[in-house]
């Protein structure tokens, strides 16, 4: 009982370090943000939209570094943003359809990224960087109050747009054509999506890094879908479970030296495996 109580008060003390405590509220932000996109973006079978999205991203973390940006945001969130409504044209307007253009978008991005960090950047440790940017060890234990903020605003948005247009958004997921039929502009909703899905893709480097982004998507919305059958409760489950993997990730990383990034994706794996085996069990 004493080995608990110190470990537990020597786990409380971290929480008097601002890192810590900004890491852990841009972690609850961002799981929620993810986890809501998600559940739509698994049910329209687009969730790998987020893996290609993120090496966008990475192509573009990778000028704003290179042109030594104060705040690599300016840069990186409108050409993700770009990127996602260019790929949703691609898919709707051109015989090149979803994986095939993701593909062609995401790896040219990622190797255009990392061919100019090697060759243009004067850092002393370039593979350090990369490897910060891809999995994500480092940059959510340097955010700020400003990052945090960010975060918040939109966590915000996107819980706003599923209270105020879940109906519509509920249609979109499940059948266009319905939709279509009952008078939803579709398309608008569509590209409304892969916005907010660029944005949270940018935010969400900073927690899981780019190479990782997908399991935080997918992880919540397939885990709550084992043991949830209506939406309402998938959506709801999808939340807590990304906030609850998100914020032990985000401990035991920091208790135990390990990578964030690395951590939460591990903590979401182990929970995926119990929701499944208490899907089977029910």
């Amino acid at each position: 009982m004493n080995q608990i109580l110190s470990f537990v008060n020597s786990t409380l003390r971290y929480f008097n370090y601002d890192f810590v405590r900004y890491a852990l509220i841009a972690a609850v932000f961002i799981s929620i943000s993810a986890s809501l996109l998600g559940v739509t973006l698994v049910l329209k079978r687009f969730s790998f939209i987020g893996d290609g999205l993120s090496h966008t991203a990475f192509g573009a973390m990778a000028i704003a570094t290179v042109l030594k940006l104060s705040n690599c945001n300016l840069l990186v969130m409108p050409v993700t943003v770009i990127c996602a409504v260019i790929l949703l044209a691609l898919n709707n307007f051109t015989k090149v359809k979803g994986d095939a253009s993701l593909a062609i978008i995401s790896v040219t991005s990622m190797a255009f990224g990392y061919f100019l960090m090697n060759v243009k950047s004067t850092a002393a440790n370039v593979s350090g960087d990369v490897c910060s940017t891809l999995f994500g060890s480092t940059a959510i234990i340097t955010l700020n109050k400003s990052d945090v903020l960010l975060c918040g605003i939109v966590c915000a948005i996107v819980v706003c747009l599923y209270l105020l247009y879940y109906h519509n958004i509920f249609a979109v997921t499940f059948d266009e054509q319905f939709a279509r039929s009952c008078g939803i502009n579709v398309t608008l909703y569509n590209f409304m999506i892969a916005i907010v899905t660029a944005v949270v893709i940018v935010m969400a480097m900073n927690l899981v890094g780019s190479l990782l982004i997908t399991a935080l998507v997918v992880f919540p919305g397939l885990s709550a879908m084992k043991v949830c059958h209506s939406f309402k409760k998938v959506i709801a489950v999808s939340a807590v479970f990304a906030v609850f993997t998100s914020i032990a990730g985000v401990l035991i990383s920091v208790i135990f030296s390990t990578p964030v990034g690395a951590t939460i994706v591990l903590s979401q794996a182990v929970m995926y495996i119990i929701f499944c085996i208490v899907g089977k069990i029910r």
